[in-house]
């Protein structure tokens, strides 16, 4: 079986400041953006990885989502117990210096980790957990 990752979904509730975060804090290039009812799903991914993209997309244009669903969703995302992304970088130092020289939220500095890898850790401006590991 040859099965591939093609996306993975993160939400947002500012799509100028996902859109600002991604392409500016992490370098990816922007794929599509498509607007639909004054929301955006925004597709971005790693340059010179077209096959691998992330869609930037609002939760509250889920199917059959209930009110209280909508609130306990945009509560996660607040906490940023939501959504996660993990990344993977050759040299977490210098990785790290980017993205902290471009205002993210650091949440934990570059560290090894006791299951074996280094990594760091902040949150885009919807609060989505990213985790950056050092590939060894």
């Amino acid at each position: 079986m040859d099965i591939t990752i093609h996306s993975s979904f993160l939400p947002h509730n500012d799509p100028d400041a996902a859109l600002a975060f991604y392409r500016e804090v992490l370098g990816f290039e922007v794929r599509m953006d498509v607007g639909y009812e004054g929301m955006r799903w925004i597709t971005v991914g790693p340059a010179g990885q077209p096959g691998t993209s992330v869609v930037l997309f609002p939760p509250e244009a889920t199917p059959g989502i209930t009110d209280d669903e909508r609130r306990t969703i945009a509560e996660m995302m607040a906490k940023g117990t939501y959504g996660t992304l993990l990344l993977a970088t050759k040299d977490l130092d210098a990785t790290f210096g980017r993205v902290q020289a471009g205002d993210a939220e650091i949440i934990q500095e570059p560290a090894d980790q006791p299951y074996g890898v280094r990594d760091c850790a902040l949150r885009d401006p919807a609060g989505n957990l990213i985790r950056i590991q050092e590939l060894r």
